[in-house]
C-alpha cells in the first residue's frame, strides 16, 4: 500500500511540472544533474527561513519584496536577460555542448614560437595543482599564516627566476610578457624621475611585446622608439644616449639569435650614463646561456609558460620580472618575503606592501594588484620536479633537436639566417606563403615573416616523428637526419655558454620522483585555508564556488594546446565560444559590444580608460584628462587613470557612504571643459546601491565627459541592473570574481570590458592576429594590445562560458537575489553585536556590508586586525580588512554558501564579541588575551608551559563544533614589520636575527 502511494505521489508530481516544461514525458526527460541547486547554497526551506528573519512573508511576492528595498527603483530593470537556455544546461548536456565546440579546433604541431611554445606538463602537477581545488580555489595570501603553503611555493619561483637570471630579486609573477615589459619601461621612465624620454625596444623583441610597449607608453611621456640596438653600440643610434631611460632587448631575439650584449650594457653604463638595460630571457635558455647579470642587465623578465604550463591560445601564463641590487623597492607587483611570526619561528609573507594600489591610488607607479600564483606554482613545481639538471638536459634535448634540423635544412640549400641559436630558426625560403601551406598540409604551423621568410620554434614536446615531418616540410628525409645527426656543430658561441651552478637550494634537489613531488605539494597545500576548507567572506573578492564542471575543460587539449597566433580556421571551437560569451556579457551588462583582451580586473579599468581617451582623441577632445573618481573608489582605479594619461580629482561621500553629488556636481561645472571622465563602482564600495547613481552619470554627461563603472561588484547587479541601462558607457567585469574564474592564490583573473557602441571602434587591436575575423569589428581606430595575446588568457574564458550556461537567464537572477539576501541575513544577525557602517534608508544593504571596528580600539585595544587573526582560530578567513574604510571589516558571503555555513560565520563573530566583551570588563588584560596572541598554531598550544589569562582549550576550540572539523594555521602571528627591515626573498635566507 506505502508503495503504491509513493508511486502514485511521484506521478503526481511529475504532472504538475507540466506547466514548465510542457508534456509528462518531457518532464521525465529532463535531465536531474541540474545546476543551479549545486550553485546556490540554501534550498529553498533555508531560503524562506532568512527572508523571514528580515520580516518578510514566505509568500512567492517575499523575494520581490525583499530586493525592491535594496536596489532603489529607478535603477530595476524591466528587461528579463536573454542568455540562452534561460533555465540552464545540466552538467552533462553542459559538457556535451562544450566537446561539441572544442571540436571544431584543430590542434596541429605549432612551431610558431614568439614566445609560446609546448610544453609537457607532468601529470602529478596537472591533476594536484591545476585541478586541485585546495590551490586554485584560495585567494591572495593577504592573511600569511593561512596561506603558508602558497607562499612558500612562490618563494620557491621567486627563487627559479633569481637563479636563472642571474638577478638580485625577482616578484611572484605578472600577467604576460607584454605588460611585463611595459612595467620595465615605466620603472625606467621613474628612474630618471621622468628626465629622460626616450626608451628604446630592439625590432628584434617579439612582435606582441612591441606592441604592448607602444600601448602603455602612449599615455605617458615615454617616447618608443623601435630600433637597431647595434647601432647603439657602434655609436650610430639617432637618439642621444643621455636622453634614453632604457633599452629592451630580447635574449635569444626573435629571429632566435643568441647575442651578446656586453657591448650594448657598457654603451648604456658608460660615462655615468647608466640607462637601464631590460632583457626579456627565456628561461630555458638560461640553462645554457650565461645569465643576463653577467652582461648587466638592470631588469630582466619574460613568461615562465614553457615551464609546465599549457599554450591555453594565450593564457593564462606567469610572467616573471627581475630586478638588480637596490631596485626591488621600486619593482612593480607582489614580493614573498621571509619574516618570523611571534613565537620567532620563520614565517613567509607579503613584503612591502606598501607599494599596493590600493594604498598608493594615484601615486602608484602601476596598477598592477594581482598576479598569476597558479600557474606560478605549476612552473615552480616543474622546476623542483626536473631539477637543475633536469631542465638542462631538457634544453640540451631542445637545442640539439633544432642543431640536427638545421644542419639538415642547409644541406638541402636552405638559408638559416641566425648561427647562432638555441630552439629557433629562420629561413630563406623561395616562397614563404608555399612552405606554410606545405605545413599546414602535414598539420604543423610554421611562423611567416615575409614573401621569402619563416621561423620556426622547437619545444620539449618534440618527438621523433615530429622531427621527422617537419623536416619533410624542406625536403629533408629522415636518412637526412640522422646524416645531419653525425655532423652537428654547436650552435652556441663557447662564450655564451652557462658555466655557473644553479639552483642548489635543497628544494630544487630532492623532489625529483614523483612520490616525493606529491607528498610535497600535499604538505604545501595543508597549510592553507581554502574554498574546500571554509568559506572566505571577503567583501568585494566575491569567493564564490568555481565547479568542477565548468574547470574540467581547460585541460582539454583542444583548448588548452593551441597556440595563440594559429590561423583563425584552426580555432573555430573558441571562435564560437568566444562570440556566444561576448554576446552573454553584453546582455548582461546592457553594453553593446565586449573586448576580452585585459587579463585581469586591472588591465580592464586601464582598457576602458585608454578606450575613453582615444573616443575623445576622435572627436578633437583630447585636451580632456580630468577623470573624477570617488573617495571611496578601488585603489586601483587612481592608479589606472594616472597611467591612461589622466589627472585624478577626488569627490567626496557623504557620512552615509553615498557619492556626495553636491561636490560632483561643483567639479564636473569646475573642469567641465577638460572633463575626460568619472569612475563609480556600483554597487559603492561601502557596499549599498546608491539611488543617485542615474543622476551622477548624467552630471558627468552634461559636462562632457564619459563614465566608467567599475564591474567588481557585478555580483549584486545580475538581472536586477546594469551599468548600460544606467547609462554607463564603459565597464569592466572581474570573470575570477562574478563569474567564477577561480582566484588560485592570487591569479588567474581576467578583466574584459564592455562598451556603448560609440567606444566600440576603439576596442583593442592585435599586431599578429587579425581581431576583426572573430569580432566583425574594424581595427582602424582600435588602441594597441594592452595584453600580449589577443584574447588575454583564453584558456580560462570557458570557465565563465559554462558558468553562464549552467545557470542560464533564471540562474543568474537567482544567483543576484540570494547574494543579496545572504549579506543582509548575516547582517540583521550580527548588528545587535557590531555597529555597521553603510546601509541605505530601508536599513539595506547590498551583497556585502562593513562591520565596524573602529570602537573597540578605544574601549578594549582590539582592532580589526585582531579580530581576522582571531577568525582564524575558528577555522575562517577573515574578510576583508581595513578597506575601504581602515579598522574595518567588508564580509560578503557570494551566493554559494549554506545558511549553515553562514551562521557558522556569524557564532564565531557573536563569540569574538564576547571576548571582546571580557576585556572590556577588565577580567582580560588589554595586552595579553585570545585576540591580541591570535591566532594560535599547534606549536603554540603545545608549549610545555602556559601562562596566559585564558585557557588553551578556549585559545583552540571557542566552540564545540571545531572538536571536530579544525583548520589549524601553520604560523603564529606574522611580524610585518621584522619582514620589511629584514627583506629575505629566495629559499634558505640567513638566519632570522634581531
Amino acid at each position: 500500500m506505502l508503495r503504491t502511494l509513493n508511486r502514485t505521489s511521484r506521478i503526481l508530481r511529475l504532472s504538475a511540472t507540466k506547466t514548465r516544461f510542457g508534456s509528462t514525458f518531457s518532464a521525465a526527460t529532463r535531465p536531474l544533474d541540474t545546476y543551479l541547486r549545486r550553485h546556490v547554497g540554501s534550498e529553498s526551506a533555508d531560503v524562506n527561513k532568512m527572508l523571514r528573519a528580515l520580516d518578510y512573508a514566505t509568500a512567492e511576492s517575499a523575494m520581490d519584496s525583499f530586493v525592491s528595498d535594496v536596489v532603489p527603483p529607478n535603477v530595476l530593470t524591466k528587461r528579463p536577460l536573454a542568455v540562452k537556455p534561460t533555465q540552464g544546461f545540466s552538467e552533462s548536456e553542459l559538457t556535451s555542448r562544450l566537446g561539441e565546440i572544442a571540436s571544431k579546433n584543430k590542434v596541429f604541431k605549432s612551431y610558431i614560437g614568439k614566445g609560446y611554445v609546448g610544453t609537457v606538463v607532468p601529470p602529478v602537477i596537472q591533476r594536484n595543482v591545476l585541478e586541485n581545488p585546495l590551490w586554485y580555489t584560495s585567494y591572495t595570501p593577504y592573511q600569511p599564516e593561512i596561506s603558508q603553503g602558497r607562499l612558500e611555493s612562490l618563494l620557491n619561483y621567486q627563487t627559479v627566476i633569481t637563479e636563472l637570471t642571474g638577478m638580485a630579486v625577482a616578484n611572484a609573477s605578472l600577467l604576460d610578457e607584454g605588460t611585463a615589459a611595459s612595467e620595465a619601461v615605466t620603472m625606467a621612465f621613474n628612474a630618471f624621475k621622468g628626465k629622460r624620454g626616450i626608451f628604446l625596444v630592439d625590432k628584434n623583441v617579439h612582435p606582441q611585446t612591441i606592441a604592448v610597449v607602444q600601448s602603455r607608453s602612449v599615455a605617458l611621456d615615454v617616447d618608443v622608439k623601435v630600433v637597431d640596438v647595434s647601432d647603439l653600440s657602434n655609436g650610430k643610434s639617432e637618439s642621444p644616449i643621455d636622453q634614453v631611460c632604457g633599452v629592451l632587448v630580447q635574449y635569444p631575439t626573435t629571429d632566435g639569435s643568441i647575442v651578446d650584449y656586453q657591448k650594448l650594457s657598457d654603451t648604456l653604463k658608460g660615462e655615468g650614463n647608466g640607462s637601464l638595460l631590460c632583457v626579456a630571457a627565456d628561461l630555458l635558455a638560461l640553462t645554457l646561456l650565461k645569465p643576463p647579470s653577467d652582461f648587466g642587465a638592470d631588469i630582466v623578465l619574460g613568461t615562465s609558460q614553457r615551464f609546465g604550463v599549457p599554450m591555453g591560445y594565450g593564457g593564462p601564463h606567469a610572467a616573471y620580472f627581475a630586478v638588480a641590487d637596490g631596485q626591488h623597492r621600486k619593482m612593480p607587483g607582489r614580493l614573498i618575503g621571509m619574516s618570523r611570526d611571534r613565537l620567532g619561528g620563520e614565517a613567509y609573507r607579503l613584503a612591502l606592501q606598501t607599494r599596493e594600489q590600493h594604498i598608493r591610488r594615484e601615486k602608484a607607479t602601476s596598477n598592477i594588484c594581482t598576479a598569476q600564483a597558479l600557474l606560478a606554482n605549476m612552473s615552480a613545481f616543474y622546476a623542483i620536479y626536473h631539477g637543475p639538471e633536469g631542465l638542462r638536459k631538457i634544453a640540451e634535448r631542445v637545442n640539439l633537436l633544432t642543431s640536427i634540423l638545421a644542419t639538415a635544412v642547409e644541406a638541402k640549400g636552405v638559408k638559416v639566417e641566425n648561427k647562432h641559436f638555441f630552439d629557433t630558426l629562420t629561413l630563406q625560403v623561395q616562397d614563404a606563403n608555399k612552405v606554410i601551406s606545405a605545413a599546414e598540409a602535414k598539420e604543423i604551423n610554421l611562423y611567416k615573416l615575409d614573401d621569402k621568410t619563416v621561423s620556426l620554434t622547437l619545444d620539449e614536446t618534440v618527438t621523433h616523428g615530429d622531427l621527422v615531418n617537419l623536416a619533410s616540410v624542406f625536403g629533408v628525409s629522415e636518412a637526412d637526419l640522422e646524416s645531419a645527426a653525425d655532423n652537428v656543430t654547436s650552435s652556441i658561441p663557447s662564450d655564451m655558454l652557462r658555466t655557473d651552478k644553479y639552483m642548489q637550494h635543497d628544494v630544487f634537489n630532492k623532489y625529483h620522483s614523483e612520490t616525493e613531488l606529491l607528498r610535497y605539494m600535499k604538505h604545501l597545500q595543508s597549510k592553507d585555508l581554502s574554498l574546500a576548507d571554509a568559506m572566505i567572506p571577503l567583501g568585494s573578492c566575491t569567493m564564490k564556488l568555481n565547479a568542477t564542471t565548468q574547470m574540467a575543460p581547460i585541460t582539454w587539449p583542444e583548448f588548452g594546446q593551441l597556440h595563440p597566433f594559429v590561423p583563425l580556421n584552426q580555432a573555430q571551437g573558441y571562435k564560437e565560444l568566444l562570440i556566444e560569451l561576448e554576446d552573454d556579457l553584453a546582455d548582461i551588462t546592457g553594453f553593446d559590444r565586449m573586448s576580452l583582451q585585459p587579463n585581469s580586473g586591472a588591465q580592464g579599468e586601464y582598457t576602458g580608460l585608454r578606450v575613453i581617451r582615444a573616443y575623445l582623441e576622435s572627436q578633437g577632445q583630447g585636451h580632456r584628462n580630468i577623470c573624477l573618481i570617488p573617495v571611496s573608489a578601488h585603489g586601483t582605479n587612481p592608479a589606472s587613470a594616472v597611467m591612461s594619461g589622466m589627472k585624478v580629482v577626488a569627490v567626496k561621500c557623504k557620512k552615509d557612504g553615498e557619492l556626495d553629488l553636491v561636490d560632483l556636481a561643483a567639479k564636473a561645472e569646475k573642469h567641465k571643459d577638460n572633463l575626460a571622465a568619472f569612475m563609480v563602482t556600483y554597487p559603492s564600495t561601502f557596499g549599498v546601491f546608491e539611488p543617485g547613481v542615474k543622476e551622477a552619470i548624467d552630471i558627468v554627461h552634461k559636462n562632457g565627459g564619459q563614465v566608467y563603472m567599475d564591474g567588481a561588484n557585478m555580483n549584486a547587479q545580475i538581472g536586477l541592473t546594469s551599468p548600460g541601462e544606467m547609462g554607463a558607457d564603459v565597464c569592466h567585469l572581474n570573470l575570477h570574481k562574478t563569474f567564477c574564474i577561480p582566484h588560485g592564490g592570487g591569479g588567474p583573473g581576467m578583466g574584459p570590458i564592455g562598451v556603448k557602441s560609440h567606444l566600440a571602434p576603439f576596442l583593442p587591436a592585435h599586431p599578429v592576429v587579425e581581431m576583426s575575423e572573430v569580432t566583425g569589428l574594424s581595427t582602424e581606430k582600435s588602441i594597441q594590445p594592452v595584453s600580449a595575446a589577443p584574447f588575454g588568457s583564453a584558456s580560462i574564458l570557458p570557465i565563465s562560458w559554462a558558468y553562464i550556461k549552467l545557470m542560464g537567464a533564471t540562474g543568474l537572477l537567482k544567483a543576484t537575489e540570494i547574494a543579496l539576501l545572504n549579506a543582509n541575513y548575516m547582517k540583521k544577525r550580527l548588528e545587535p553585536h557590531y555597529p555597521i557602517l553603510y546601509t541605505n534608508n530601508k536599513d539595506k544593504c547590498a551583497h556585502e556590508f562593513i562591520l565596524d571596528m573602529r570602537p573597540f580600539k578605544a574601549s578594549s585595544g582590539i582592532e580589526a586586525i585582531d579580530i581576522a587573526k582571531r577568525l582564524q582560530d575558528y577555522s575562517f578567513h577573515g574578510p576583508t580588512m581595513s578597506w575601504p574604510v581602515a579598522n574595518t571589516l567588508m564580509v560578503e558571503p557570494t551566493e554559494s554558501e549554506s545558511l549553515a555555513e553562514l551562521d557558522r560565520f556569524c557564532d564565531a563573530l557573536i563569540s569574538i564579541r564576547q571576548e571582546i566583551k571580557e576585556i572590556e570588563d577588565g577580567k582580560i588584560p588589554r595586552e595579553n588575551n585570545v585576540l591580541k596572541n591570535s591566532p594560535h598554531p599547534q606549536q603554540d598550544l603545545l608549549a610545555e608551559t602556559w601562562d596566559r589569562p585564558y585557557t588553551r582549550e578556549q585559545a583552540a576550540y571557542p566552540v564545540a563544533s571545531l572538536r571536530e572539523k579544525k583548520f589549524w594555521p601553520s604560523v603564529a602571528r606574522v611580524d610585518d614589520t621584522f619582514g620589511d627591515l629584514n627583506l629575505f626573498c629566495t629559499c634558505e635566507p640567513p638566519a632570522l636575527e634581531e
